[in-house]
């Protein structure tokens, strides 16, 4: 009798190595399946935590499990988490929970709760986690600024903490205050915390009957985003009248906006948490005098300070060694000085030094430069300074975006790229041939 033999072409499994789930449910089941966590109790522990914040509880966890399972250390595995003074009564909750779910029988897992000052996303301190042993880190309400591959942890977690808002008062504010402006360009921006907000704003505003609703972008942040320090340009119209309408709380974000697009008609902001919707100014023409006239008194200076930052990630090295070799060029005295906290108390004990630049917040200059005894400048007004580019009509805010002249953190690295793309472009060789 002859035997059939069935051979199945189906391909082996392979090992789960990489980031399997993407969406809610699937890393629910990843947690349940895989690691077998209770997701009811989990569902249960984060009742306690404010529902309209999205702190992405399940991602974490599944991505802390995951990484978890590679670890081959001997010691136990830490997590570091990283909040902004605001969310700093959530940390103990949340810490809890990963302890909790995240550990196995040996108890192998420590959290470690980073209480430092934290402005933005440039204070990230994956350095500060790594000198505490961390192997995963999670840096909460704020967008990515540093590369991940560029950090000193190897699993990094930006959870943006995404706030929901009476969305249904929002929109109703807008048609209530700006029914006669239909026509008009209407640009919404925000915090990273509202970027979600403001496309649902947009899809309930155009079916109220609004014409033209934007959401500009600044390539690499996200549509609507804005930094204190990096604004999207929106681009000036003849015809047509132009509103911007801010979605977050406080002045710092919305100056941003402000001091790039003074060109702008009307600047509203609508603040989600009183629900207050107001006119807002700015003086950019003074802001503009003040600065300028700081970098006039900076020029009779024999002595050049120049300040790294440390707060996190808010100092540049590329940025720092540019501004060396410039003054080593022009024969200026330069000294660097490292600071986490750049006062004027501080400052003031260095007697010899005639002006700053200080490589950490360019709002820093532009805000409270003047409580300085001697011009402190940021790295747009220090080239200014230093005869690298001439003063712009229009102040720049675009330290972290991609159209950044040499000033910006990305300059650098763009122009690497546009170099490494002609090279290839240049070595593609053509191939003809004879008839």
């Amino acid at each position: 009798m002859e035997t059939q033999v069935e051979i199945s072409h189906k391909k082996p499994e392979k090992p789960r190595t990489g980031i399997l789930a993407t969406t809610v449910q699937g890393f629910k089941d990843e947690l349940e399946n895989t690691y077998k966590i209770d997701i009811s109790k989990v569902s249960q522990a984060c009742e306690i935590l404010p529902q309209n914040y999205n702190f992405e509880i399940w991602k974490t966890l599944y991505r802390i499990c995951l990484s978890k399972s590679k670890y081959e250390g001997e010691k136990k595995y830490k997590v570091a988490l990283q909040f902004p003074e605001g969310l700093l009564l959530y940390s103990t909750l949340i810490a809890d929970l990963i302890t909790k779910y995240c550990a196995s029988e040996e108890d192998d897992i420590e959290v470690l709760i980073m209480g430092d000052v934290t402005y933005g996303a440039c204070c990230i301190d994956d350095l500060g986690a790594r000198a505490l042993g961390a192997d995963f880190m999670v840096h909460y309400a704020h967008s990515c600024l540093v590369p991940i591959n560029e950090m000193a942890i190897k699993d990094i977690l930006y959870v943006f903490v995404t706030i929901g808002i009476n969305l249904e008062h929002f929109v109703n504010t807008i048609v209530h205050n700006l029914s006669d402006h239909k026509s008009s360009d209407i640009y919404l921006l925000g915090t990273i915390q509202f970027t979600n907000s403001l496309f649902m704003c947009k899809k309930k505003l155009l079916e109220e009957g609004f014409e033209s609703i934007i959401i500009p972008q600044t390539k690499p942040r996200s549509s609507g985003e804005v930094l204190g320090c990096t604004a999207p340009i929106i681009p000036e119209s003849e015809s047509k009248e132009m509103i911007a309408i801010f979605l977050a709380d406080g002045r710092f974000h919305i100056e941003s906006t402000m001091i790039q697009n003074d060109h702008i008609d009307h600047f509203y902001q609508y603040d989600p948490y009183s629900r207050n919707f107001t006119v807002e100014k700015y003086d950019t023409e003074k802001m503009h005098k003040i600065r300028y006239e700081e970098i006039e008194r900076a020029k009779s200076a024999k002595t050049l300070g120049i300040i790294l930052g440390t707060l996190g990630r808010q100092g540049n090295t590329g940025l720092l060694e540019n501004f060396r070799s410039i003054c080593k060029e022009q024969g200026i005295k330069s000294f660097i000085l490292l600071l986490s906290e750049i006062t004027p108390q501080k400052l003031a004990k260095f007697k010899s030094v005639d002006a700053w630049v200080q490589i950490s917040c360019p709002r820093l200059s532009v805000d409270w430069g003047l409580q300085y005894d001697k011009p402190l400048l940021n790295t747009y007004e220090g080239y200014v300074l230093l005869d690298q580019i001439k003063w712009q009509s229009t102040y720049p805010m675009d330290f972290y975006s991609d159209r950044a002249g040499e000033w910006g953190v990305y300059y650098k690295i763009n122009k690497m790229r546009e170099e490494k793309k002609a090279m290839r472009k240049k070595k593609k060789v053509k191939i003809g041939y004879e008839n």
